[in-house]
């Protein structure tokens, strides 16, 4: 029998427990139905972000960025392609500073578009500035152990 992992779900805030040999299979929250692991990058609130971060154990890479900023905006569809190829690896989520400044304060967050990567409940990384998907993508692989 296979382990599960806790996933926070991005529509309801749910926590679940999904069999890790299902991730695969597109499993959806057991109380709202929305898919948990779609490759997509979700808006979500300071607080259900944190959540998340300190709930779910597959790695959560949070993009916190603001609607103002050019920079953050031009980085989105990047974010959006590195979350699609590590589908069922880690999730993706965005958090809007300009709407949650206390997110700034927590995280010390001195500039945006800034990068934290989350691994079961801890900071183990952080990427700032504007970035391809593809090096999106290689700072999650380096300083986590994805899922096969």
């Amino acid at each position: 029998m296979s382990h599960s992992l806790k996933l926070t779900c991005h529509d309801c805030g749910v926590t679940n427990r999904v069999p890790a040999d299902k991730l695969g299979a597109g499993p959806k929250c057991g109380t709202c139905g929305a898919r948990l692991v779609d490759g997509k990058v979700h808006d979500l609130s300071f607080r259900d972000a944190e959540k998340a971060a300190k709930v779910d154990d597959l790695p959560l890479l949070v993009d916190f960025w603001a609607p103002w900023c050019g920079p953050c905006r031009a980085m989105a569809p990047e974010s959006a392609r590195a979350a699609e190829a590590l589908r069922g690896k880690a999730r993706f989520v965005k958090v809007d500073t300009q709407s949650h400044p206390d997110a700034t304060v927590r995280y010390n967050i001195r500039g945006i578009p800034q990068l934290l990567l989350f691994d079961r409940g801890r900071e183990v990384a952080r990427l700032s500035g504007a970035r391809p998907a593809s090096q999106i993508e290689a700072f999650v692989r380096e300083n986590v152990a994805l899922p096969a």
